[in-house]
Formats: C-alpha cells, structure tokens, sequence
C-alpha cells in the first residue's frame, strides 16, 4: 500500500501542538530502549495523579474483572497499570520510529511460528487476533520482521498522528486497514495474507454482539467471525508480553478448531474468552483504561458512574 501524499493543511497553526507531540514521541525513540520503557513508566506514576477519571476506570475495571482479590492486591495491580500507560508511550514510539538496528539489539523471543506457516501451506490467509497491551504496536512491528503482516486500524482524531502514525506503519506492514474497509481487507486475506487486529474494545457500533468477557456481558465487535467466514483464513491467537528482564515474548497459537460456525454469538465468545486467557497471563500490562463495559444491555445500569455499586459482576475468578 503506498504511503499517502502529505496534505499542506497540516501545516496549519491549529496543527502545531500535534506536531510538537510528534517530535517529542520521535526524540525519545533515539533513546535506548530500556531507558524509553524506564522513562515511560515514570512519566505514568508522575502523571497518575492528574489522571482522576483512568484511574477510576482502571479500579473499576479491576473490580469487575477480579472480584476474588483483595483491596490491596486490585490496588498494587492499579498502581502498575497506570505505569504501563507510560510504558505504552515509550513502547509506540519505538514501534512507530525506532531504526531496525535498535529494534535487533531486543531480546525477542518468538513461539509458534510453524502454526502460521502451515496455514499458508494449505493456501489459507491468517487472522492474528490479540488484545490491547501496552506494548502491541511495538510487538506488530517485532512480528513484522519474521513474516509480512497488514493491519486493522481505527483512525485517530489527529489529522497529524493519522497520517505520522499511518506513514510510520506502512513502513514495515504491507497494508493497514480500517473499519470501513473491511472489503480490502478480505480480498487480502483471500490472497494469503495475514492480517493482525485486536477486537477487544467497545467500538458501539451496529456490528456487536454481547458476548462475556471476565464473565460481564461486553459489547464486541464481530469482525472476527466474519473476516473468518468470508476469506476462509485460520484464526490464530496472538500473545505478547513484556518480560521482567525487559525483553519480549511473542506467541502464535494453534488456529481455533471449527472456526468460525453459524453461531456470531458464539464465536465472538469464543474469542473474548482468547483474549481475557492472555490477560490472565499478564494482567498489568494490560490497557484497564479502556472503558470496556461503556455499553450496556438494555437496562442495566452502568458501571463506570461514580456511585456505580462495587464488586458487582465478574466471573469470580482471580
């Protein structure tokens, strides 16, 4: 896909506070990547306390999703996540302007990749499904540098991080796709292609079912049954993480069995129940800022209000 021309209006002075953002996010990826990730998490604890309103999506989150654990245990967990919200700063800029050269010197660890080669064998596109960690967009470069990928994509309110952030990843992926072009997208995956995406977010569109996730009933989008159904490519679950020692471990699973069936509800289940196995496995690095249960079915009341009852919900599971 061909980088999109630059278009002169945003050079305009309303532009100017997102260009300074640019060039600040552009000048902490030529630090060491350690010292990017170290940075990043003390800009979040700093910043946290500014931060009133994620904060209380966080906690609120964490009440719904680990209803088993204890005060303090949900507000160590909190606290970590915040951090990772800076984390993920440091971890977008190395994903969207760090040279090769720095990105070969991390230690990456990759499993699975013989799932994906098999499903190309067999002359069948990939879907690589995950969820929002704060280190996804470094993690799809990563991935990037074994096997050539597209992505799914929903555009930013800048006009300027649209197009910096679009041009950035059109450098190593070989299309990015957004919601409205979801016709592209299976003519991809019908080529062979593989294409990465995480449909983990309320997106309070018409194409959501409700489907449990940490046993909540949770608006999500049903792309994935139907990307599957009409490209005929496997589904394979894809995990990231961030080691203690700073390196990163990526995962491609074997592909869902019997996917996707006739059943949209089932299989959006099926995949929420993927993705909160990932978070289970690495809970802090997950983005808890998300409001997640924003959407609700029809009536019940909603969770992230002030006066929302805690410890409702939730699968009881920790």
């Amino acid at each position: 896909m061909p980088v999109p021309p630059f278009p002169r209006k945003l050079l305009a002075p309303n532009h100017w506070t997102a260009w300074i953002g640019i060039g600040f996010i552009r000048l902490l990826a030529l630090l060491p990547a350690r010292w990017v990730v170290g940075l990043g998490a003390t800009f979040g604890a700093t910043i946290a306390p500014l931060l009133r309103a994620r904060r209380h999506v966080i906690a609120r989150n964490l009440e719904l999703c680990f209803p088993a654990m204890d005060a303090r245990q949900r507000d160590t967990l909190r606290r970590e996540a915040t951090r990772e919200m800076g984390r993920m700063l440091g971890e977008f800029a190395l994903g969207w302007f760090a040279s090769d050269a720095k990105l070969a010197r991390l230690d990456v660890e990759i499993h699975g990749l013989d799932h994906l080669e098999a499903a190309r064998a067999a002359g069948r596109g990939v879907l690589l499904v995950g969820g929002h960690f704060s280190h996804l967009e470094l993690c799809a470069r990563l991935i990037s540098r074994r096997i050539r990928i597209a992505g799914m994509y929903r555009r930013m309110d800048s006009d300027v991080f649209e197009y910096m952030v679009l041009r950035a990843r059109l450098a190593y992926a070989d299309a990015m796709f957004d919601k409205d072009q979801l016709r592209g997208c299976v003519k991809y995956l019908k080529r062979g292609g593989t294409v990465w995406y995480a449909p983990d977010q309320d997106m309070r569109g018409k194409d959501c079912v409700f489907a449990p996730f940490f046993g909540i009933p949770a608006s999500t989008i049903t792309a994935t049954h139907h990307l599957a159904r009409l490209s005929g490519a496997a589904v394979i679950p894809f995990f990231h993480r961030r080691t203690p020692q700073g390196g990163y471990v990526l995962r491609l699973e074997a592909p869902l069995e019997d996917f996707p069936s006739e059943d949209v509800v089932v299989d959006t289940a099926r995949i929420n129940a993927v993705i909160e196995r990932m978070v289970r496995e690495a809970p802090a690095q997950y983005l808890w800022a998300h409001k997640r249960f924003k959407t609700r079915p029809l009536g019940e009341p909603p969770v992230y209000d002030r006066d929302s009852v805690l410890g409702t919900g939730g699968s009881g599971k920790s």
